[in-house]
Formats: structure tokens, C-alpha cells, sequence
């Protein structure tokens, strides 16, 4: 999600958006995408212009060659634009070479999709849950909610304690009502099934919800800093002291997909001592992110290689490709050895969306927790 620049002739580029007849009334349009100009996937920042009812436009310069990769919303992710209903649309991506026109004509968007409403409806969470509402951290704009999934025999074995896995985009994990697109992660299924069958231990799956700052708090800033802190001092000491847990390192997991994938790397790096699995599933990672660049941002602290990594990428996400081969290719550098303490997949056909992430979530689920 770069943008690359061939030279810097710039060159006009405008988007304008056909609103579907079902679009709220006093609706703002917005763009979000990979440069400043495009909010720098802010999705309620860089506001289109109303040219009537039914046109909103936008323009900026972009230099020649560069390749601009956006998407529309009414201001925030859960309000996207669709083009085929209950479908999340790749990035538009553009490489620019002259002056350009773009015209978009979305058929609905995802907070109104009638596929999405039709698939809450029907849903279900398989087993038991419970919720921990309104957690606030130090350091955070925003307070949380959580939702703790608890293993088939938790209540038949009174004694029994169980490894932990905390979730990040916790809306998107057990529950079509709350997940972002009407998809979840079916992380309960999947466990359900796993265990049942015996290919993996019994875990508890702690989801922590996002918030509106989920960009940078699931990214290597201050914020992302806090939200770590957080989890680590407010949220694992809840959980270990209400339920069943073994709160030592070596079963306690964390796991993400995209920005969430990114910080749970991150977290295994800040906090070996309290992490050590992580599941990466499309780490967001620049695709020009050099092996040269990861040794000067972790050569002053090497990456503990007591740890387990599980890394993929689909196939279908081309700007993070390059990126998270870079990253597995410098973890093998280091020492990780692909099969034991480290498992990358590449995921062909796949796209960058919770059901490309839920299809594979067994993979994660036994590399970091099978028998």
C-alpha cells in the first residue's frame, strides 16, 4: 500500500462516484486510500465534493507513475462501498500515467447490504461467550468491549486450566451480527471442530474489540505502544483472574489479520516474556520493506526465537506479497526454521477479507496450539 513514483511530472486524477438509489439520505462521501491526498486509509478524512443527487467527485494531482490504491466510504470502514452485495471489493488500484478519470458506480454499501443483513440474522455463535464491556487502557482515545469464548469442557472440568489466545478485531471473530462485513472469523467453528477432533488442545479465544483509532493502534506508534500495554497490564490480568487461564507465556497466544496481524508481530517482539505465538494472517507490511530494514529496526533486539510465528499472505493481495516474503525471509535468516518454530503460508486464491481469513484459520489454530 505504497505509492510508487516513477517520475515527478504530476498528472490529475478524478474520481466520481454513481450513489445507488439506497444510499442514506445526508450522506457524505469520502475516499480512503494509500497516499496523503487519499487520507492514508482514514476513511472519514478526505471528504468527495456533492456535484447533485446522485455524482460526488474528488480530484488531486498524483505524480506520473505512481500507483494510487483507494476505496469509497460515507465516512467510516463499516460504511464501504459495495459493487456486487455482501462482497468487500479489492482496492480500486490505479497506476498513473496521464490525466485521469475514474468512475465508480457501487450498488450498496456494507452497513445496509441486504446479504450481510440476511446472514446476522441467521447467525450464531457455537458455545459459550462472555462479555466484558467498556474496558478503558491508559493512554487510549477509546474504551473497548471484550467477548471471551470458553472451550467445550470448560464447565465439565472444574480443574482443568487452559492456554489463552487473544484476538484482535474482536467484532470479526465469533459473531455475523457485530463482524464488519457480515463475515466472522467463525473462530468458535473452527476451534469447536478442531478440538472435537482432537488436532488441537482446548483453548480459551479472548476477542478484543477495535475502536475508531484501530489504524494506529494496531501499528508501531504511540497509540499502538499504549493499546499493547493495555492488553498486557489491563486485559490478561482480567481474564487470568476471572477464568481458568495458564497465564504463562508459553500458553498465551495472540493473532490478527492485516494492521492486526502487523501488532501481533509487534507484540511478540515487545513482549516475549508474555507472548509467545502469534498468528500474522496478511500482515500489513510495506511491499517494499527491505531484509536490510528489519535488521536495523530489530538488530538491537533480536527476536526471541523461543517463540512460534505463523505468517501468510494470499495470493490475490499483491501489495503485501512482497513484504511478508521479506519478513519470512529474514525470520529464516535469524534462525526461525520454517515447519518448526515458524510456519508461512502462501494462500493461493485468496483475497484480503474475514472469509479468505476464516477458511484458513486452522492452519494458525494447530501450528501454535496442535497436539
Amino acid at each position: 500500500m505504497f505509492l510508487t513514483i516513477a517520475n515527478a511530472q504530476e498528472k490529475k486524477v478524478t474520481l466520481r462516484v454513481l450513489l445507488p438509489s439506497s444510499t442514506p439520505n445526508n450522506s457524505s462521501m469520502y475516499v480512503v486510500g494509500n497516499s496523503p491526498a487519499l487520507g492514508n486509509w482514514d476513511p472519514g478524512k478526505i471528504r468527495l465534493l456533492r456535484e447533485n443527487d446522485s455524482v460526488w467527485s474528488f480530484s488531486t494531482g498524483a505524480p506520473s507513475g505512481s500507483v494510487l490504491e483507494f476505496k469509497i466510504t460515507r465516512g467510516t470502514w463499516d460504511t464501504e462501498a459495495l459493487y456486487v452485495d455482501g462482497v468487500i471489493p479489492q482496492n480500486t488500484v490505479v497506476q498513473v500515467f496521464s490525466d485521469t478519470v475514474i468512475t465508480l458506480a457501487p450498488v450498496t454499501w456494507n452497513d445496509i447490504s441486504p446479504a450481510r443483513r440476511n446472514r446476522a440474522a441467521t447467525g450464531r455463535i457455537v458455545g459459550t461467550v462472555n462479555y466484558h464491556r467498556g474496558l478503558k487502557g491508559e493512554g487510549l482515545h477509546f474504551e473497548r468491549d471484550l467477548i471471551v469464548w470458553l472451550p467445550p469442557s470448560y464447565d465439565e472440568k472444574p480443574l482443568e486450566r487452559y492456554p489463552v489466545l487473544y484476538m484482535h478485531d474482536g467484532q470479526n471473530v465469533f459473531d455475523p451480527k457485530t463482524s464488519f462485513i457480515g463475515y466472522e472469523w467463525r473462530a468458535d467453528e473452527v476451534a469447536d471442530s478442531l478440538i472435537k477432533s482432537n488436532a488441537m488442545e482446548e483453548i480459551i479465544i479472548v476477542g478484543i474489540n477495535n475502536t475508531p483509532d484501530r489504524i494506529s493502534e494496531y501499528s508501531d506508534t504511540p497509540l499502538g505502544q499504549s493499546y499493547a500495554r493495555f492488553v498486557v497490564n489491563r486485559v490478561k490480568p482480567l481474564i487470568d483472574s476471572l477464568y481458568r487461564t495458564r497465564p504463562s507465556r508459553e500458553n498465551t497466544a495472540v493473532m490478527g489479520s492485516s494492521m492486526g496481524g502487523l501488532i501481533s508481530f509487534m507484540f511478540v517482539w515487545w513482549y516475549p516474556d508474555v507472548f509467545s505465538k502469534a498468528g500474522c494472517l496478511s500482515t500489513s507490511i510495506g511491499s517494499r520493506t527491505s531484509e536490510k530494514e528489519l535488521e536495523e529496526r530489530f538488530g538491537k533486539r533480536a527476536l526471541d526465537k523461543n517463540l512460534r510465528i505463523y505468517m501468510d499472505v494470499g495470493e490475490l493481495e499483491p501489495s503485501l506479497v512482497p513484504g511478508n516474503r521479506t519478513l519470512a525471509a529474514y525470520l529464516q535468516k535469524i534462525g526461525y526454521e520454517q515447519g518448526r518454530n515458524l510456519d508461512f503460508f502462501f494462500a493461493k486464491g485468496a483475497l484480503h477479507n474475514e472469509q479468505a481469513w476464516s477458511r484458513r484459520l486452522w492452519r494458525p489454530l494447530k501450528f501454535l496450539f496442535g497436539r
